[in-house]
C-alpha cells in the first residue's frame, strides 16, 4: 500500500477546505434567513438585528458542544445585563452607567473578560433603550438572544454538523512522518560517520517537532469534541473508524516523539564532548545505525494501515524488535569481554546505555500502541 505524496495531499486538503467553506456557507445563509423570518414579525419595528447576531455566532461555533456552550454563556452574560438595566432606581445617567460597570465586573470574577464586558456593555445598552419602553426594552432582547441561539444551535446540529476526524488524523500522520524521517536521517549520518557535523541539525530538527506535537494534540481534541452531541455519526462506531482520536494512542505518540528528542540530544552531547574516551565507537555506531533507520520505518509506519500482504515476521515493527536485539547481544559480549579482561572498560559505556534505553523505550511506545489498538472493544 503506497502513500500518497506531498503534492496529492495538498490537492486533497484544498478540495476538503473548498467544500468546508460552500458548507459553512450556506449554514450561515439558512442561520440567518431562519432567524429573520422566525423574529422579525415580532420585533421591535421589524429588525431582528440581536436574534440574527447570536445565530450567527452559534452557527460560526466550530462543534456542535461549542455551540451549545457558548450559546449557554452567551445567553447568561446577556441576561445578567439586561437585569442590571432593570434596576430603575439607578436611572439612565451617568452615574448609573458607572455603577453597572463596577457591578459587572465585581459580580463576576470567575467569569472571562469577554463574558464581563458582554454584561456591562449589554445594560448600558438596554438602559439607553428602558427611557423609551422600559418593560418592552428589556423582553424583546432577552427572547431574540434566545431565538436566535436556538436557531444557531439547531442549524449547526443539523444541516451537516462539523467533524474534524480528517484534519485529526493528518495532523498525526505527519507528525509519525515526520519523526520517522528524522530517525532514518539520524541512522544513515551515522553509517556515514557524520555524527560531529549532523548532530546540531538532528537535536534543532527534533525539538522542532513540540510544535508539530502540540498542533496535533489540539487537532485530536477538536476531533473528539467534534463527536460530541453530532448527529451525523453514533460516537462509538466513528471513533473506530479513526485511529488517532483516543488519549491512549495520542500518549503513545508523544512518548515515541520524547524518545526521538533524547536521542537526538544524546548524539549531540556526545558529538561535541571534549573526552575522547566518551566517543561512540565504530561498532556501536554501525548497529545503532541499523537501528535508528529500522525505527524510522517503524513510525512512519505507525499511523498508516499495516498492509494486508505483509506479515508479522517481516513488518518494520519486528524488524527493529530484532535491531534491537542484535544491538543488546553486542552489548552483552563487549560486557563479557569487560569481566574477563580482555577490553578495557569504554568511557561511553553511560552513552551507550542511555541510547539503548530510548531505543527500548520508544519500541515499547509502539508495541503499547498497537496492544491498544486491537484490544476488544467494549460494545455496551
Amino acid at each position: 500500500m503506497t502513500t500518497p505524496g506531498p503534492i496529492p495531499r495538498l490537492v486533497g486538503r484544498l478540495r476538503t477546505k473548498r467544500a468546508d467553506h460552500v458548507v459553512h456557507g450556506v449554514k450561515t445563509l439558512i442561520a440567518a434567513l431562519l432567524t429573520w423570518g422566525i423574529v422579525a414579525p415580532w420585533s421591535t419595528g421589524g429588525r431582528p438585528y440581536l436574534a440574527v447576531a447570536t445565530a450567527l455566532l452559534m452557527v460560526n461555533a466550530s462543534t456542535v458542544y461549542q455551540s451549545v456552550t457558548k450559546a449557554a454563556q452567551n445567553v447568561v452574560a446577556r441576561v445578567a445585563g439586561l437585569v442590571l438595566a432593570a434596576a430603575q432606581l439607578l436611572g439612565p445617567t451617568a452615574g448609573a452607567v458607572a455603577v453597572i460597570a463596577v457591578i459587572a465586573v465585581l459580580a463576576g470574577p470567575r467569569r472571562t473578560a469577554e463574558d464581563r464586558l458582554q454584561i456591562a456593555s449589554t445594560a448600558v445598552i438596554a438602559l439607553a433603550a428602558t427611557t423609551a419602553d422600559p418593560m418592552g426594552s428589556l423582553i424583546s432582547p432577552a427572547l431574540q438572544t434566545l431565538t436566535g441561539a436556538a436557531v444557531g444551535i439547531a442549524v449547526n446540529a443539523l444541516v451537516l454538523p462539523p467533524l474534524y476526524l480528517s484534519e485529526s488524523d493528518s495532523a498525526v500522520r505527519d507528525l509519525a512522518r515526520s519523526m520517522g524521517t528524522l530517525l532514518h536521517e539520524m541512522g544513515t549520518g551515522l553509517s556515514r560517520r557524520q555524527l560531529t557535523s549532523k548532530a546540531h541539525t538532528w537535536l534543532h530538527q527534533a525539538r522542532s517537532l513540540d510544535e508539530r506535537l502540540t498542533r496535533a494534540e489540539e487537532q485530536v481534541r477538536q476531533a473528539n469534541e467534534s463527536l460530541r452531541w453530532n448527529t451525523r455519526c453514533v460516537a462509538h462506531t466513528r471513533r473506530k473508524e479513526t485511529a488517532f482520536n483516543d488519549d491512549d494512542t495520542f500518549r503513545a505518540l508523544r512518548g515515541v516523539a520524547l524518545q526521538v528528542r533524547g536521542i537526538a540530544r544524546t548524539l549531540a552531547d556526545n558529538a561535541h564532548d571534549n573526552h575522547a574516551h566518551h566517543h561512540l565507537g565504530h561498532q556501536f555506531l554501525d548497529q545503532y545505525a541499523e537501528t535508528l533507520q529500522l525505527a524510522g520505518a517503524a513510525v512512519r509506519t505507525f499511523a498508516e494501515p499495516t498492509p494486508a500482504t505483509s506479515s508479522p515476521a517481516t513488518s518494520p515493527r519486528e524488524r527493529l524488535r530484532g535491531a534491537i536485539d542484535g544491538t543488546l547481544a553486542w552489548h552483552d559480549t563487549m560486557t563479557d569481554m569487560i569481566a574477563r579482561g580482555t577490553l578495557t572498560k569504554p568511557g561511553a559505556w553511560h552513552v551507550y546505555g542511555s541510547l539503548m534505553t530510548d531505543a527500548e523505550r520508544l519500541l515499547a511506545d509502539l508495541d503499547r500502541r498497537d496492544t491498544h489498538r486491537h484490544a476488544p472493544t467494549r460494545t455496551d
